[in-house]
């Protein structure tokens, strides 16, 4: 199976980066892995024009940016999983222009019409931050499970890995919350197959 992972963090050695790395270590005896460093592709803000709402076979952004690209990546993929360091509680901006431009996978949202170009993929979450969990990386959890049920995505994981401040400061703590996640993504994939 392909699994899609987006490092969301501007950062491309940083603390996300470095757990990112488990997971997908986690992952390769079993899957393949490709990596999508967000940093390095051109994904500007959504227009909000709903040019993409009259097209609903593939993702009809009118933009002439990567996002399209970067979502048909997404579309091919069994799997994907978003990472991002959190920033003001939220998604990394970069991550968080990709996460407006969802809007053209999705038409008919809100009726009987509801249809998305990923639905059923099964997704995680993967977030580091300097704080604890509660207080501060609880409104990504909630974004990220709204973006999954506008997208009728399968949110299979949501992890987060707190008080992570240096990539060397990552213990037997940030390894089991990699090896979870991965073993969350790979059981979602096995029920998907049947």
């Amino acid at each position: 199976m392909n699994i899609l992972t987006i490092l969301g963090s501007p950062r491309m050695k940083g603390n996300t980066a470095g757990v990112l790395d488990m997971v997908e270590q986690e992952l390769a005896g079993r899957h393949q892995v490709e990596r999508l460093a967000i940093a390095s592709v051109k994904v500007n803000g959504c227009l909000g024009c709903e040019a993409c709402q009259k097209v609903t076979d593939r993702p009809g952004c009118v933009q002439k940016d990567d996002a399209v690209a970067v979502f048909e990546r997404m579309m091919t993929a069994d799997a994907v999983i978003y990472s991002s360091p959190l920033y003001c509680w939220d998604f990394s901006a970069q991550m968080k222009a990709l996460i407006d431009r969802h809007f053209c996978l999705v038409t008919g949202y809100g009726t009987v019409n509801h249809r998305s170009l990923i639905a059923e993929k099964p997704a995680a979450l993967l977030v580091t931050c300097g704080g604890p969990v509660k207080g501060n990386a609880d409104v990504i959890q909630t974004v990220f499970d709204r973006v999954c049920r506008y997208g009728k995505a399968r949110a299979v994981n949501k992890t987060v890995i707190p008080f992570c401040t240096t990539p060397d400061a990552m213990g037997e703590e940030a390894r089991a919350a990699a090896r979870k996640l991965a073993g969350d993504i790979s059981g979602a994939l096995r029920q998907h197959s049947r």
